[in-house]
């Protein structure tokens, strides 16, 4: 007769090897026991139903019955129309989340996942050759050092444009500090994310970033020299770190892959598709985020210390600054204007000075020589310079462009027009006669700009 076979699992035979030599007399109970991991009584128990039912004796009576608090066909049935109609390409842990809060389905991650990979909704993602990196340990306080990067990426999906978030998270904690939508990631943009973050936090002790040109002059015959943002930093006494590799501010580089998955996702259930509703979103996802991943530091003391610099003084520090140095009769020239000082006094003595002129990102210029304000005139005004742009900025540049160069031209004034029966309008309709066809044509485009107009007139 033929034995049928037993399915046992590896728990089960290393139990039966075990059984096998306290039934053969070459070990003890007490041993055994010791081995398995049980009481002496269970062994017993183990032990007597081997010799009455052999082997199938060691194997669990519940194996192949279905659990006890296994959720029913008809949950998973829903829970899976859910996932599929809603969060088709949500990761399980997200999803997960979503079903608990938003259609109050709890259910284990780990059994949405199997069941999103059995419905081929989720792909379980291979395991890469670990890369060694030496690890650096974290800070122990929070606000001693802060990661800060720009992470471009189409945020709203297509329904808008595509845009950068800006990222500061504390070291110590894994805490999102600051995060700020921006069309492009300028130097403008970080200044005005940093001072809301002053204005929030204080003054952290060192800002830790990459080694892009807002950042670091990386020219080899500038060296020494500070950009706008790092001159900033300096001048708030803010210790500036630029990093060498991408996985040296690490914890940043994972922030931006958890918000280009998690955000992405909330701003889709929020309906938000422009820059200026996605920055009011922010406040309430970042609270969600730090309650849930942010992580206790090791020193509970706060290295954050106070801003010392008043108002007015932030205004000038969070402005570029450019060195000029006055003339005899005490002007200068900045960006194709020419500008002279009016203040009272001997003057002579700043013939020759170096003055720093800051320029506000609103266009508002002001003039300081060693810390004071000087009052200044412009004597000529010349058309403005074309800005430098980079590999992050030139997309905007272009889309702005296109913009300007596809509105509707104006149009042609009507026949009954007051400008017509003008002495100019006039003019430009009845041209004197004998002029030649260049010069027809020249004098109606003159004609019709509005400068040569006022000189006419």
């Amino acid at each position: 007769m033929t034995k049928e076979p037993i399915t046992m699992t590896q728990k089960a035979v290393d139990r039966l090897k075990v059984i096998q030599q306290v039934v053969g007399k070459q070990l003890r109970q007490q041993e055994a026991a010791w081995q398995l991991g049980l009481s002496v009584r269970q062994l017993r128990r183990l032990v007597s139903r081997f010799r009455s039912e052999g082997a199938a004796g060691l194997v669990s009576r519940r194996l192949g019955r279905r659990p006890g608090n296994a959720l029913s066909d008809a949950m998973r049935q829903e829970v899976m129309t859910l996932v599929r109609n809603h969060y088709a390409d949500f990761g399980p842990t997200l999803a997960c989340e979503k079903l608990a809060a938003l259609h109050g389905r709890k259910l284990s991650c780990e059994t949405l996942r199997q069941w999103m990979i059995n419905e081929g909704l989720w792909k379980p993602k291979a395991r890469k050759a670990p890369r060694i990196h030496q690890r650096r340990p974290r800070r122990p306080c929070r606000g001693e050092l802060i990661q800060i990067d720009g992470s471009p990426h189409d945020w709203f999906e297509g329904r808008g444009s595509r845009c950068t978030l800006l990222v500061f998270i504390d070291d110590a904690t894994g805490e999102l500090m600051a995060l700020h939508f921006t069309p492009t990631e300028t130097t403008q943009a970080y200044m005005k994310t940093l001072r809301g973050y002053l204005s929030e936090h204080g003054r952290p002790v060192a800002i830790y970033s990459d080694k892009h040109s807002i950042f670091r002059v990386n020219r080899p015959d500038c060296d020494g020299q500070l950009t706008q943002f790092t001159r900033a930093l300096v001048s708030l006494d803010i210790e500036p770190i630029h990093a060498n590799t991408p996985q040296a501010k690490g914890r940043v580089e994972r922030a931006n892959q958890t918000l280009q998955d998690r955000l992405v996702k909330e701003l889709r259930l929020a309906g938000i598709c422009d820059i200026d509703a996605a920055n009011a979103f922010l406040a309430r996802f970042v609270k969600d985020y730090n309650q849930r991943f942010a992580i206790a530091p090791q020193n509970p003391a706060d290295a954050h210390r106070p801003v010392l610099h008043g108002s007015q003084e932030l205004e000038w520090i969070f402005s570029l600054h450019d060195k000029r140095t006055l003339s005899n009769n005490l002007t200068f020239q900045y960006k194709n204007r020419e500008y002279q000082l009016t203040g009272r006094g001997k003057g002579y003595r700043l013939r020759g000075a170096q003055v720093t002129v800051c320029e506000a990102f609103n266009g508002t210029v002001t003039v300081l020589c060693k810390g004071h304000l000087l009052a200044y005139r412009i004597l000529q005004k010349g058309q403005p310079a074309i800005p430098l742009d980079d590999e992050k900025t030139v997309h905007q540049r272009v889309e702005a462009a296109r913009k300007k160069q596809h509105i509707a031209p104006k149009r042609k004034p009507a026949p009954d027009h007051p400008w017509r029966h003008s002495p100019i309008g006039k003019a430009a309709q009845d041209p004197p006669a004998g002029l030649p066809e260049s010069a027809l044509e020249k004098r109606t485009f003159q004609l019709g700009r509005k400068e040569d107009i006022l000189e006419l007139g």
